[in-house]
């Protein structure tokens, strides 16, 4: 059952890899044998999560990368190839949030940013790899989704649609790559413990208030979320495609009220 895990020969990028969900879901896939290219936007960052993954065995290249940049996209997918001979495996994983309160206080600037990048950049990485997996017989492109794709989240109306939008681009995709053997598919995570959701779990009152409608009552560890992408990068999941799980302690079943309810 092992080998179906077994990522040795692939190669895998990984956008937003400089720290939390992406840098986790890099170490995952190194760990199973990929050759992993993590990105982000400043090099420093990224330069640090490498040494961390190399140290723990992985073969990792850092190639920084705007991913509402065309160019900067071509660029990072040109030197994965140029390094590694193709690509795999893509997680799209950057995201940007820079509007925080009701959704008609927005800018149209913030509308525009967060597009670009949460929905549009994971477009352009779609768009520059699918040639290099049609050339190598197929491939796995997992999307990070959100939550907030699938529930209003306060305060992060624009984030919610953008998010929204990513679950249904993942759907479309999974149904016009099928022929190629191209698996789509989106993780969609609750609450993590990063430093983007850093504004949640450091100030205890909102903290409490977001644990309150999660059954199990706490935020997940970046590495939570690895091993679906794990599964969803591998041979296991031959057959899954246009999917988005939820990995959210079960916030989206949850309610206020069952932390009154004491084992009954």
């Amino acid at each position: 059952m092992a080998a179906t895990f077994n990522l040795s020969g692939k190669v895998a990028i990984v956008t937003g890899a400089s720290r939390g969900i992406g840098e986790a879901i890099a170490a995952a896939l190194a760990g199973a044998g990929a050759s992993v290219v993590i990105s982000s936007r400043k090099q420093e960052g990224l330069d640090a999560a490498a040494a961390r993954l190399r140290a723990a065995g992985g073969e990792v290249t850092a190639i920084a990368a705007h991913t509402g940049d065309a160019g900067a996209v071509e660029a990072l997918v040109k030197g994965t190839v140029e390094r590694y001979g193709g690509v795999d495996i893509l997680v799209n994983n950057a995201a940007t949030n820079p509007h925080f309160g009701p959704v008609l206080t927005a800018e149209e600037s913030q509308w525009d940013k967060t597009f670009d990048v949460n929905v549009k950049g994971y477009w352009r990485m779609v768009k520059a790899c699918v040639p290099h997996m049609q050339a190598r017989g197929g491939g796995k492109i997992i999307n990070l989704a959100s939550i907030a794709g699938k529930i209003p989240q306060p305060g992060m109306g624009v984030y919610c649609v953008t998010k929204a939008g990513v679950i249904m681009l993942t759907e479309v995709l999974a149904a016009e790559l099928a022929p190629f053997n191209i698996q789509v598919n989106a993780i969609a995570p609750g609450f993590v413990k990063t430093k983007f959701s850093a504004a949640l779990w450091s100030n205890p009152e909102i903290n409490n208030a977001v644990l309150a409608g999660v059954p199990q009552r706490r935020m997940a560890e970046p590495e939570e979320i690895a091993g679906i992408a794990l599964y969803l990068a591998s041979p296991a999941s031959s057959f899954t495609t246009g999917a988005t799980f939820l990995i959210d302690g079960g916030q989206a079943i949850g309610h206020p009220l069952y932390a009154m309810m004491k084992g009954g």
